[in-house]
Order: structure tokens, then C-alpha cells, then sequence
């Protein structure tokens, strides 16, 4: 579960990681206020959970509580990087010496925390040559003890006020990471504003496993309509950005059907595993979960075992027949009672392919045209 910034910033503020001055806000006139109460220049920042929100114009500057209410006005009710800015961010304009980067987060391969940190951060972090990235790996046991934080202040090119603060924050961090069962805990850019450093952004992601004992933390549902409904009957779907609709059954088939659209130049609107032994009503609800999201066509790929083709092949021909189609469907359905399938699809105009590569590269034709 990933927090929202100013989420992320009220965390860090009760661990006691410097943060600037501000508050949420959901209005015009709030933002004004908040302007006004800070007393100095602030910036306005799109609540969204995405990143790249500089360059996307989610992130607006105001000298005063007038320019304050007018960039909020203008953010609030538009969409950035394709999500919609309902809420918005108002905190004091830091003086900006120096931007660092600091995370912490899982390192898969060696089943271990790891802390990243590097002197050059900001936007296109990911950018950065790998030989100014610091990676440390951290022992669970042990945690950040002063002597690795004084290395990693001292590889940063710290002295002095800065390298005690980077030594007090970085425990903190660590801290904040262990005890909310946290998947990524990253400040970018960590801010130097004079003598000290000040997360300029928060970004938070919790275990889902855990979130039943995180209880003081605010639940965010970041999935889309489809995905909830998807949830709601026990499919995993994640909706993509693209045009071609994909429904298979199993997680293995649905990747390797976005990877082989993608081969021939389409782009998968979503991932959708229908699992193995999906029946007809469920099959047909995830074809209407389908079609709710406007792709431009269709492509279903079966490899029947538990999953019966003709049930496949009748919850197409039921959600045809019930609210229609009106998208071109691309169908591959080879196994299980798949004689009996491929006829009930030729009885509803449709003809099944045997071969994946084959009916891929048709749904991408038919989504050029």
C-alpha cells in the first residue's frame, strides 16, 4: 500500500524527520489560507501516486495566499500523469543549497534490507551513474549503528552540522521502515537548506500483509474501478495503459500474452489471470470488467485444463448476446473440451485461433486499424 505524500511527511514528522511546513488541503481557499499562515512562499503539489509530477505540471509555485488560491484552482479537478488531483499538498518553499537521495527498501536477491543513498538527487534519480549510488546492505539484527551512518555521511561528502544530521536521520529511517512493515521508505529529494536536512518529499510503500497491524496508518485504495470489481470476484487484474484488452488463465499465459503483444508492437490495457477453473458466470463478469474500460479490442487466450473452453466460449457468447460486444475479440482456445468451444464461438461470428503468436499479432492489427 503506498501513502500519499503529505501521508508519508505526517509519518516521517512523528519520528521526528524534519519536514516543511504545511498541511493537505482539498479547496482554493484552503490553500490561500495555508499560504497565509505559513508567512513565506510555498509550493502546491498534486496528491497523486505517481512520481514525475514536476514534469508533468503537478507541482505549482505561488509568492502569496492570491497566487495560492489561483494555481490551486487551476491543479485541483485536473488529471496528472492520468490520475486525477482531488487533493493537494501547501507547504513553505524551501531554500534549496543541495539535493540528496535516501531509501531503504528490500533488496530481493539478498532477502535483506538495503539502504541507498546518493550526493546527486532529484528528478531522473534513476539517471544517476551507478558508481554515485551507495549501497548498503543491513543486518536486521543490528540495524544502522553510528559507525555505518558516519561512513555513509562521509561517502556522501558531508562534515560538520550536516554529517550529525544525516547521522541522526538515517536511524530514524531505518526505524520508521522496521516498525511499519514498510516495503520502500525514500526521501527525494532529501533537501540541504543551510545547516540543515529537510525531506522534501515522502514516499511510503507498506506490506500488504501487514497492514492488520498497522492500524494507526490511513488506509489508501489505490486501485482502479475495474480493479476493485476484478478483486470483488477474486481475479487478479491490473489495468496497463494500453489499447488491447487480455484475458488468459493462469499467471504464467497472461504475462507471456502482454509480452507477445508487445513483440508485435500493441500495448496490453491490462494483466488479467482468470485462473484456472473460472466457471461461465465469473468468466463472463470478467469479459463485462473488460469491456468497462473501452479497450479496442479483445484478446482472450485459453489453454484449457481445469478451464473448460466451451464454458470460456459460452460466457462470451452470453455477455454477446445479453449487452453485446462492440469491440473486435481476438480468441485463442486450444484443450479442454475445445471441439465443443470453437463451435459455440463459429455460432456467434466468431472464428478461435490455435496458435498464440497468431491470434496476438491479429488483436494488434485490429487495434492499429
Amino acid at each position: 500500500m503506498k501513502l500519499f505524500e503529505y501521508m508519508g511527511k505526517e509519518l516521517f514528522a512523528r519520528y521526528g524527520v524534519p519536514v516543511p511546513a504545511g498541511k493537505m488541503v482539498t479547496g482554493a481557499d484552503e490553500a490561500a489560507a495555508v499560504a497565509a499562515e505559513t508567512g513565506a512562499p510555498v509550493v502546491i503539489k498534486s496528491q497523486i501516486l505517481s512520481g514525475k509530477r514536476g514534469k508533468g505540471g503537478g507541482i505549482k509555485f505561488a509568492d502569496n495566499p492570491a497566487e495560492a488560491r489561483e494555481q490551486a484552482g487551476g491543479l485541483l479537478g485536473t488529471s496528472v500523469q492520468g490520475l486525477p488531483v482531488e487533493m493537494l499538498l501547501v507547504e513553505e518553499k524551501l531554500q534549496i543549497d543541495h539535493e540528496f537521495y535516501l531509501a531503504i527498501t528490500i533488496d530481493g536477491a539478498a532477502k535483506r534490507p538495503v539502504l541507498i543513498a546518493s550526493a546527486q538527487g532529484g528528478m531522473d534519480i534513476e539517471d544517476v551513474p551507478a558508481e554515485y549510488i551507495i549501497k548498503e546492505h543491513i543486518d536486521i539484527y543490528l540495524g544502522i549503528q553510528p559507525y555505518l551512518a558516519r561512513d555513509i555521511s562521509r561517502r556522501l561528502g558531508l562534515s560538520g552540522q550536516l554529517a550529525r544530521e544525516m547521522q541522526r536521520l538515517l536511524p530514524l529511517l531505518y526505524r520508521i521502515f522496521r516498525e511499519k512493515d514498510a516495503e520502500l521508505v525514500e526521501i527525494n529529494p532529501l533537501v540541504q537548506s543551510g545547516e540543515k536536512l529537510v525531506a522534501a518529499d515522502a514516499k511510503v510503500t507498506i506490506d500488504d500483509d501487514a497492514l492488520y497491524r498497522q492500524k494507526d496508518l490511513p488506509y489508501v485504495d489505490e486501485r482502479t474501478p475495474a480493479e476493485r470489481q476484478a478483486h470483488a470476484l477474486g481475479l487478479s487484474y491490473v489495468q496497463l495503459d494500453g489499447n488491447i484488452a487480455v484475458m488468459a488463465n493462469g499467471a504464467g499465459i497472461t504475462m507471456g500474452t502482454l509480452d507477445i503483444i508487445q513483440h508485435y508492437g500493441g500495448r496490453p490495457a491490462n494483466f488479467l489471470d482468470a485462473g484456472g477453473g473460472t466457471g461461465m458466470e465469473a468468466t463472463a463478469k470478467a469479459l463485462e470488467i473488460l469491456l468497462s474500460t473501452n479497450p479496442r479490442v479483445i484478446l482472450i487466450n485459453i489453454f484449457g485444463g481445469i478451464t473448460r473452453c466451451d464454458d470460456v466460449a459460452a460466457a462470451f457468447a452470453k455477455v454477446k448476446q445479453e449487452r453485446g460486444i462492440p469491440v473486435p475479440v481476438v480468441i485463442r482456445l486450444v484443450g479442454t473440451n475445445e471441439e465443443e468451444g470453437v463451435r459455440i464461438l463459429r455460432d456467434n461470428g466468431i472464428e478461435a485461433y490455435q496458435v498464440m503468436h497468431e491470434a496476438a499479432a491479429k488483436a494488434v492489427e485490429l487495434a492499429r486499424s
